[in-house]
């Protein structure tokens, strides 16, 4: 089995820490659902938040899912001017037959502008 990594992000309406744990708790379902994921193919999980978010940690939403045994950070995203405001993004290493090139990277809502090469 191999090491893979999955990116996601979404970009939340409010800063409120029952919407971030809902917006956060769709991308981790939607990422884990698209790549056939279950909770024991979770390596690591890494959280970055745009430095306008305050309410909650990101990685509170993974706890909620049951996400409970699995290694999670937080971190702030860099300020740069001009950058889409109040976005969560994910960086997932996971366990995985698939090939790279199968791997589908998750960016939901507007978020999806982020990558327009891999949003799914």
């Amino acid at each position: 089995m191999a090491v893979r990594a999955v990116r996601g992000a979404v970009q939340l309406e409010r800063d409120e820490a029952g919407h971030m744990d809902e917006q956060v708790a769709a991308l981790l379902t939607t990422l884990m659902e698209r790549n056939g994921l279950t909770v024991d193919d979770l390596i690591s999980l890494w959280f970055t938040a745009t430095p306008d978010l305050h309410s909650d940690f990101p990685a509170a939403a993974a706890r909620g899912l049951g996400i409970t045994d699995v290694p999670l950070i937080c971190a702030q995203e860099l300020d740069i001017e001009g950058a889409m405001p109040r976005v969560v993004r994910v960086l997932a290493h996971i366990e995985s037959d698939r090939p790279r090139a199968e791997i589908a990277h998750v960016y939901l809502g507007a978020a999806a502008a982020l990558r327009k090469d891999i949003a799914q």
